[in-house]
């Protein structure tokens, strides 16, 4: 009798782990296709006609980052000249801060020393001087010719300065060089600073471009790595394209690796993003053609950065990317003629 009890409680046991399992299975099985209907679902589009993305089966576009440092001194009018007339470029990709006295240039970095003072010189912050100050310097001073090691423009006239375009460059310069000339030429730029200032040259980005510049208006893409910049951006620049920030980019990138693209809620028009990021010693591969296939289905725009290996590039290309970010135009467009033979 006792082994018939025991047996009979083995039994139902045995049901009982084997309805847990149907149950499981059916939560799962109910999720994954949850999943793939939110994949097939298709999700809006940021934009109807975004600019930044390649036309169907066409290589991606060259993006000059800060004008191609290699070949010429970053961030100058001599840089961004050799980009667009010697290299082809479609994209100037490029950084701005605010001077002292109120106007917007083209930097890198918070000061100009890298690129124009002797080292060991005392730091000239952009934020500390006016425009006519920083005009005085020679952009190009630091400047090294990779061929041979020589600093090629590092005693310059001022007249020779301002003839290659070696004085630091405000932000309506780039466009009035190329505006009558290259209609479709586009611009990426970062605004450096945060806070009310970040403000200011937020509202110079757009007044610039609604009153000078009107043909840019859609061919030129913010970004910015502070929050109450984006947000001014979204509230009070509506009109102005945005790219990604970092906390969108990731979230993005997190809804489209689980399939779940609904929740992407994205308002920006371009995804900059590396080859790969690491979050605390786990890399995470940001080339699956996925992403960008499923940014595609949005109208965002990829591109990547700073590429200035021809094998990562040749790899980017297949992938099918829109834009390759890189210091090396010209090493950027041999790899790409390349595939044009």
């Amino acid at each position: 009798m006792k082994t018939q009890i025991t047996q009979k409680a083995a039994d139902g046991r045995g049901k009982k782990n084997k309805k847990g399992l149907k149950i499981a299975f059916g939560i799962v099985g109910g999720l994954a296709l949850l999943l793939f209907v939110f994949d097939l679902i298709p999700p809006k589009k940021v934009m109807e006609n975004n600019p930044f993305i390649k036309e169907q089966d066409a290589l991606p576009m060259i993006a000059a980052h800060r004008g191609g440092g290699v070949s010429n001194p970053e961030n100058t009018l001599m840089a961004f000249r050799a980009a667009v007339n010697e290299y082809g470029i479609q994209i100037c990709e490029t950084d701005l801060w605010m001077t002292s006295d109120g106007h917007l240039v083209y930097s890198h970095d918070s000061s100009i020393n890298r690129m124009a003072c002797p080292e060991g010189a005392e730091k000239v912050e952009i934020a500390e001087h006016t425009l006519a100050e920083l005009r005085t310097y020679n952009m190009g001073c630091n400047f090294q010719d990779p061929a041979d090691g020589s600093y090629p423009y590092r005693d310059a006239s001022e007249a020779e300065q301002e003839a290659l375009g070696l004085k630091i460059l405000e932000f309506h310069e780039l466009l009035e060089e190329f505006y009558d000339t290259n209609k479709d030429l586009l611009f990426i730029v970062e605004i450096k600073n945060g806070g009310e200032t970040g403000f200011q040259a937020a509202n110079i980005i757009d007044q610039t471009l609604t009153e000078r510049f009107p043909d840019y208006k859609n061919n030129l893409v913010v970004g910015t790595f502070h929050p109450e910049i984006e947000e001014d951006l979204k509230n009070n620049h509506p009109t102005l394209m945005r790219g990604a920030s970092t906390s969108g980019a990731a979230k993005f990138i997190i809804t489209q690796m689980f399939g779940v693209n609904l929740f992407a809620d994205v308002d920006f028009t371009c995804l900059q993003i590396p080859m790969a990021y690491t979050i605390k010693g786990v890399r995470l591969d940001l080339t699956w053609k996925t992403y960008i296939q499923r940014a595609h289905r949005r109208n965002i725009a990829v591109q990547f950065w700073t590429i200035n290996d021809a094998d990562d590039m040749r790899f980017l290309i297949e992938r099918g990317v829109d834009a390759i970010m890189t210091d090396d135009p010209q090493l950027l467009k041999q790899v790409l003629e390349e595939y044009k033979k």
